[in-house]
């Protein structure tokens, strides 16, 4: 539908652009994550998206996936319509859940270490028909990328067995 110059999007455009479901953008908007969003002047009042709201749905949808609570994204929004005297407050919160992030990546990526060196041994368990293969194992015939993950887990089983 157009309007003047801009064209506003329907909620139904909104959610296929952005990957949300029309379900997700209507509890957003009755928690007050969206409103900034212009409404239409009839008695439904209606949800008028603009491009330009496009972005900051795609950053609620960003911070949602970062792991911020409703109630965090909703201070953000606020922080956000206040305008330059919150600039501190919202350096600081994509500066914590960065740090959040990283770690979170960083416990993943020793998961997926150990997923991977697992896949390995059970692969040259299988193909040798036992897993007693691995016994005295020499470190050089396993993948050097495996060797760190290997002492670990043998690490931890020391302790487990002690």
């Amino acid at each position: 539908m157009k309007i003047g110059v801009s064209m506003t999007l329907t909620i139904h455009d909104v959610a296929q652009r952005t990957g949300l479901t029309t379900y997700t953008l209507r509890y957003y908007a009755k928690e007050g994550l969206l409103d900034f969003v212009t409404r239409s002047s009839n008695k439904l009042g209606t949800r008028l998206f603009k491009e330009s709201d496009l972005e900051f749905i795609y950053l609620i949808k960003c911070l949602k996936n970062a792991g911020l609570s409703i109630k965090e994204i909703k201070t953000f929004v606020d922080w956000t319509m206040a305008g330059d005297s919150t600039i501190a407050e919202r350096r600081d919160m994509f500066q914590k859940r960065r740090t959040a992030l990283q770690q979170q990546m960083a416990d993943l990526q020793a998961t997926l270490d150990v997923v991977n060196y697992k896949y390995w041994y059970y692969q040259v368990a299988e193909d040798a028909g036992t897993c007693a293969v691995h016994d005295g194992m020499p470190d050089t015939e396993i993948p050097e990328k495996f060797r760190q993950v290997k002492h670990r887990l043998s690490a931890l089983d020391g302790i487990k067995d002690a």
